[in-house]
């Protein structure tokens, strides 16, 4: 396994590769291109089936023609693979044989001229004002913000404080944001006694699902998060909070780094989680240790036991369509355009190297507005057409 510059991520799957060319192009992409683990992964996993089918055909990769790659698209399609699983498995060989091509490895691309099948565009999937605002602000016992819990606890009227026994990397985060203390009526969180993970559990679900709605991170992003800067050799952090002066650093796709504004309801549960995080004692290796968000085996959490805990907690919010880290990512661009119209903004908010990847939302915030025109105005409404009939 070979890692992957500026993390302690390892690739697998490289070393099943036989042809030498392959591992110098992923080195390519790794190294030179910089390009994301989980964009490398994908890389690997489209030159796992274009090694497959040479094996099957006796060829080389240099022998690959024209008609080679679309025999083998027509096969993919009658297997059942959809258009858009085609087209990035397509786009994936391109860029290898594209790279060959540059090399004097091959004469001429054989991927160049073969159209990928016609994929739809759809548009991002954001929920509503009211469902986004109803996830962040549930917590786990009630049914949101003053509800009664399951024991029939008021958290409205819950006086009472949580103590803490902090580990030592957590004494640091505490002291930046107060005392060793949480005030659950503050949290709007009703304390269970009997289950105290739980309560842990949820107070840290609550500052992901505010930091992913309220900031628009990537989960990736979001998961690399630290407690504080670092910028120690290969441990320098991937991205951290700055509490005061309420931004976000995180580093995207590419290996860009941006800052992001972090809002106070945001600020608020990062407090309330980074007080009780060491209630669970982390790893000792460094990367558990100085991770902002960790799971209860104190290790660094990944972006799918987000994945998992954010379906399980919109549904239990209530919430009719299982969300996901990317919807909430949606939803922050499109409900920030609704109110503010500014593109460029939203464009550098999110970390999009070309605008027109941000002008999909604009789409977004269109059938919005069709949608309170078809509602509000009176010429928008089809009116029943009454048949006459003769007698």
């Amino acid at each position: 396994m070979i890692q992957v510059p500026g993390t302690n991520a390892e690739l697998v799957g490289v070393q099943e590769f036989s042809d030498p060319l392959m591992h110098q192009y992923l080195d390519h992409v790794r190294f030179e291109k910089r390009l994301a683990q989980r964009t490398c992964e994908l890389y690997i996993e489209d030159l796992k089936k274009l090694s497959a089918l040479l094996k099957e055909s006796g060829l080389s990769a240099q022998e690959v023609t024209s008609a080679d790659i679309r025999r083998w698209l027509v096969r993919m399609h009658s297997t059942g693979r959809t258009p858009r699983g085609i087209a990035l498995i397509l786009s994936g060989w391109r860029g290898f044989y594209s790279w060959l091509g540059r090399f004097g490895h091959v004469k001429t691309n054989p991927v160049v001229g073969v159209k990928s099948p016609k994929v739809p565009k759809p548009l991002p999937k954001a929920l509503s004002v009211d469902d986004a605002v109803r996830l962040a602000q549930y917590r786990a016992g009630h049914g949101g913000v003053g509800g009664l819990s399951k024991g029939g606890v008021d958290p409205v009227q819950t006086k009472s404080k949580v103590s803490l026994e902090l580990t030592d990397e957590d004494q640091i985060g505490a002291a930046e944001v107060g005392a060793a203390e949480v005030d659950v009526q503050a949290l709007g969180v009703a304390k269970s006694t009997n289950d105290p993970l739980a309560y842990w559990l949820d107070v840290r679900d609550a500052a992901i699902v505010e930091l992913l709605y309220g900031s628009g991170l990537r989960v990736g992003e979001l998961v690399g998060l630290d407690l504080r800067p670092s910028s120690v050799g290969s441990n320098q952090s991937a991205g951290w909070i700055d509490l005061e002066s309420s931004q976000a650093h995180v580093l995207g796709k590419g290996s860009k780094r941006r800052s992001v504004p972090v809002g106070s309801m945001t600020i608020k549960a990062l407090k309330a989680w980074i007080e009780i995080r060491g209630l669970k004692p982390t790893r000792t290796d460094h990367q558990s240790s100085k991770a902002l968000f960790i799971g209860r085996n104190g290790t660094r959490l990944t972006p799918q036991s987000i994945w998992q805990r954010l379906k399980g907690r919109s549904l239990q919010a209530g919430i009719s369509t299982p969300v996901h880290p990317h919807m909430l990512r949606h939803s922050f661009a499109s409900h920030l355009l609704q109110s503010s119209s500014d593109l460029r903004g939203v464009q550098e908010m999110l970390g999009h190297a070309n605008i027109a990847t941000t002008q999909v939302y604009t789409r977004l915030d269109f059938q919005h507005l069709a949608k309170a025109y078809d509602a509000a105005h009176p010429r928008a409404a089809k009116k029943n057409k009454t048949k006459v009939t003769k007698k």
